[in-house]
């Protein structure tokens, strides 16, 4: 077999079959992980477990073949001149960052913590809306004991959660994040007791009066599909926690959950989820199956997602064009004025659920679920102390106590599914939002009075020139530096919320 790897061209497209293989399982799997999550029989878990558990072992058995190694080490040395950004090379240089991590994860370990993410998933969907916090906690332990398994085997430079959070931001720390998340938190909180001192407050029973649930996915579809989403390469479905997922070219999937007497819900939910599939849409579609059709990390996902839910969808120029549009589908909306909508949709009041959370204390809940894990990482928290925890950094941060588990600890997937490492990608891509929204008006001028026009396009086109269509070039900082200009900057998030907060409620220089 060696010697088959003495033509660069013959090791090149094996490394390619090989990984479009590989991806080709890899979106089986996340198929059956959609099914899961929307409308799978109560009956099938147990069965699902057991096709997830395969695949993953089949996965990882391709992932780890010693021939992925030899066609790398043959191809590295055969191509040590070309140009590092071509595809070839990008391609070439991922690839090989995750077989190294791959061939670190024994099998048995990479299928027991499939196997358990899969029951501790089905068994978070029953103890949350049961407040049953008893009954989840021993499925969190066993998926902890294994991402801390999974951490030593990888190795890392500083800590354990180093080694997770690489999975989702490549080349981010810990370290790296603390001093920024810092930052950005001393700030929300002067901004946010500025605010609250105010007198100026929204009328937020706009958004709280009856709206019929199929009008409201209809009114949401739409809107995306003036953003740009391709319903023909998509479709909307309903779960118990809105998400994205891409089963390959032609088929980018984003669910949402309604509430007949909360407009904000479901329709900032699925612009968000939306904004996730814009960019999974915008990937190269010939180079899928390998790193340069794939994303760059979570953190800039999620840039892509708050940038159309916040940036865009909260903007005065968004209303300006869709207010008309949706007095014409919904009563509670007829005789509302700009200004209200306007500022209805972006009041800043701390709440009890992350994803319910307004733009500014958003971040404020990142940071306690990153503190968190950091802490059960290191082994200075443990589960059966993890509520009693929660409630204090609650009210640390954000002034509340949750009322019982449900509202509490017991509100994200992201621990049910073993995402450790997951939650700073949030924070992540809202800063990383900013500096991109930025660098857009800069180059294609003000947006506001484009969006007021109806008019999209140009913005996504921006992004799918520096963003969707890079793959896995760079990066994340490297990108975000390419694209914009500079290194990543709190600032920019911190000088975006100052400005848009301190003109909703008249605040004070």
């Amino acid at each position: 077999m060696a010697d088959l790897w003495n033509n660069p061209a013959t090791a090149n497209a094996w490394l390619l079959e090989q990984s479009r293989e590989t991806a080709c399982l890899a979106s089986t799997a996340a198929l059956l992980h959609w099914d899961q999550r929307t409308c799978i029989p109560a009956k099938g878990h147990e069965h699902r477990t057991h096709q997830v558990a395969l695949l993953a072992k089949l996965i990882h058995e391709r992932s780890v073949d010693p021939r992925r190694g030899e066609a790398l080490a043959a191809l590295e040395a055969q191509d040590a001149d070309i140009d590092p950004l071509s595809a070839r090379a990008v391609n070439l240089r991922e690839w090989r960052r995750d077989y190294d991590r791959a061939v670190k994860t024994p099998q048995d370990l990479a299928v027991a913590l499939a196997r358990a993410a899969a029951e501790a998933e089905t068994a978070w969907e029953k103890a949350r809306p049961a407040n049953d916090w008893a009954s989840f906690a021993p499925h969190l332990e066993t998926l902890l004991a294994l991402r801390r398994e999974e951490a030593q085997a990888l190795g890392f430079a500083s800590e354990p959660y180093d080694a997770l959070l690489d999975v989702y931001e490549p080349g981010e720390t810990a370290q790296g994040l603390e001093p920024i998340f810092k930052r950005l938190a001393t700030a929300i909180a002067a901004l946010l007791q500025r605010i609250e001192a105010s007198t100026v407050r929204p009328d937020s029973s706009l958004l709280r009066r009856h709206f019929d649930v199929e009008t409201q996915r209809a009114f949401a579809c739409e809107v995306a599909s003036v953003f740009g989403f391709d319903f023909q390469a998509g479709r909307l479905d309903v779960s118990a926690h809105p998400f994205s997922t891409t089963i390959g070219p032609g088929d980018s999937r984003i669910t949402t959950r309604f509430n007949p007497e909360y407009f904000s819900d479901a329709f900032f939910s699925t612009l968000h989820e939306a904004g996730h599939g814009l960019y999974e849409q915008g990937l190269d579609p010939a180079h899928w199956g390998t790193p340069m059709g794939e994303a760059v990390s979570l953190g800039i996902h999620e840039s892509q997602s708050r940038l159309w839910e916040n940036f865009v969808a909260r903007s005065r120029g968004f209303w300006s064009f869709f207010l008309p549009r949706a007095a014409a589908r919904f009563p509670a909306f007829e005789g509302v004025d700009l200004d209200a909508i306007h500022f209805a949709v972006n009041e800043a009041k701390p709440g009890l659920i992350r994803v319910d959370a307004d733009e500014l204390t958003y971040n404020l809940h990142v940071l306690l679920r990153f503190e968190l894990e950091l802490a059960l990482m290191r082994g200075a928290l443990a589960v059966a102390d993890l509520p009693e925890a929660w409630d204090r950094k609650m009210q640390s941060y954000l002034g509340l106590t949750p009322p019982d588990k449900r509202n509490g600890v017991l509100q994200d997937v992201h621990w049910a599914a073993g995402l450790f490492g997951y939650f700073p990608t949030y924070t992540l891509g809202n800063l990383n939002a900013a500096q991109l929204y930025q660098a857009a008006e800069q180059d294609l001028g003000p947006l506001d009075p484009q969006f007021a026009a109806g008019d999209f396009g140009p913005l996504l086109d921006w992004l799918r020139l520096k963003i969707h269509s890079q793959g896995r070039r760079y990066l994340p900082r490297e990108l975000i530096r390419t694209v914009t200009g500079r290194d990543l900057d709190p600032g920019c998030l911190i000088d975006y919320l100052e400005k848009k907060f301190s003109s909703l409620y008249m605040l004070a220089p």
